[in-house]
C-alpha cells in the first residue's frame, strides 16, 4: 500500500499533465476554426476547377494529353503521404503510415516499385528509419500548408508522368470530415480520370458552360493548361484538409488525455482518503490501547 505522501505527489503529478493536455486541446479547437476556414474558401475554387475542366474535357472530345491517357502497365507508383509534424493526435499518423505500407505491398507484390513524397515530419522519419529515401520531402509545414509545396509536388509528379518515368500518382490522407471526425482517403491524382471529373461536375451546384464558348488558341491548348492547374489544386486541397484534420485529431486526442486524467485524479484521490482514515483510525488505536494501558 502506497503511502501518503507518494498518492498525493502523484495526484499533483497527474494534475500537472492534466492542465497540459487541457490547455493543448483548447489551442487544437481554436487552430480548428482556422484550418477549416482555410478548406472551405478554396472549396469553391477547387470545385469550379473541376466543372471547367470537366465541361472543357467533353467539348474537346479525345483528347491526346499525356495526363489524361492511362499507361499500360503499372510499373512506378508515386505515393505522395500526408502526415503532420507532430504527435499526440492519437492514430492521425499511424493509420495513414499503416494504409500506405499495404499500398506498397500491393503495389510491389504486382511487379511495380513505389516511390514516396514523404509531407510532415512523422513521414520522413518514418521512411529513413526504414531505409527508404523520399523523393521529395517537407517538414514544419503540416500545420500551415502552402502553394509552393503542391506545386512542387505537382511539378515532379506531373514530368515524371509525361516522361514514362511514374505510371501511377497516389495521394493518402486524412480528410476532416467534420471537427470531430476524420476519414482516410486515396486518391488517384494521375491519370486524370475525364469520367471522373464528368461525375463530380455533374453532382455540383455551379451553372455549366452550356453555350458556345470560343477557345484561343483552341480547346486542347485551354485544356493542356487547366490539367496541370487541377493537380497542383487537388494536391494542395489534400494538404489543407489533412491541416484541419490534423487539429480534430489532436483535439480529440487531448480531451480523452484530460478526461482520463480527471478519473485518474479522482482514483487517486479516493486512494488517498482511504489510506488517510486508515491512518487516522490506526493512530487512534494506538492512543487508546496505550491510554488502557497507562491505567493498567
Amino acid at each position: 500500500m502506497p503511502n501518503l505522501h507518494d498518492i498525493e505527489r502523484r495526484i499533483n503529478s497527474v494534475s500537472s499533465t492534466k492542465q497540459i493536455t487541457r490547455t493543448m486541446e483548447m489551442v487544437a479547437a481554436a487552430k480548428i476554426r482556422r484550418a477549416n476556414e482555410r478548406v472551405q474558401d478554396a472549396t469553391p475554387y477547387s470545385e469550379s476547377m473541376v466543372e471547367m475542366l470537366a465541361d472543357v474535357a467533353k467539348r474537346v472530345g479525345g483528347s491526346e494529353n499525356a495526363l489524361l491517357r492511362a499507361h499500360d502497365e503499372v510499373k512506378n507508383v508515386l505515393v505522395v503521404v500526408v502526415v503532420s509534424d507532430r504527435g499526440l493526435a492519437g492514430g492521425f499518423n499511424s493509420n495513414v503510415l499503416r494504409h500506405v505500407d499495404r499500398l506498397m505491398r500491393d503495389r510491389q507484390a504486382a511487379g511495380a516499385a513505389v516511390k514516396v513524397v514523404a509531407c510532415g515530419k512523422k513521414a520522413v522519419g518514418y521512411y529513413t528509419y526504414r531505409k527508404v529515401e523520399p523523393v521529395l520531402k517537407f517538414a514544419d509545414l503540416s500545420a500551415d500548408p502552402t502553394v509552393e509545396e503542391a506545386s512542387a509536388i505537382a511539378a515532379l509528379a506531373i514530368d515524371g508522368y509525361v516522361n514514362g518515368e511514374i505510371d501511377e500518382v497516389v495521394v493518402v490522407y486524412n480528410h476532416a470530415k467534420n471537427a470531430a471526425e476524420q476519414q482516410l482517403r486515396e486518391e488517384r491524382v494521375l491519370p486524370v480520370d475525364a469520367s471522373a471529373l464528368e461525375a463530380g461536375a455533374a453532382t455540383g451546384e455551379g451553372s455549366k458552360l452550356e453555350s458556345d464558348v470560343i477557345f484561343e488558341p483552341s480547346a486542347d491548348a485551354v485544356l493542356d493548361r487547366l490539367l496541370p492547374a487541377y493537380v497542383r489544386t487537388t494536391l494542395y486541397h489534400a494538404l489543407i484538409d489533412s491541416a484541419a484534420a490534423e487539429q480534430g485529431a489532436r483535439r480529440n486526442a487531448m480531451m480523452s488525455a484530460t478526461d482520463n486524467a480527471t478519473e485518474m485524479v479522482e482514483t487517486l484521490t479516493r486512494l488517498y482518503n482511504r489510506v488517510r482514515q486508515g491512518a487516522i483510525t490506526t493512530e487512534i488505536s494506538e492512543i487508546v490501547g496505550g491510554a488502557a494501558a497507562l491505567e493498567e
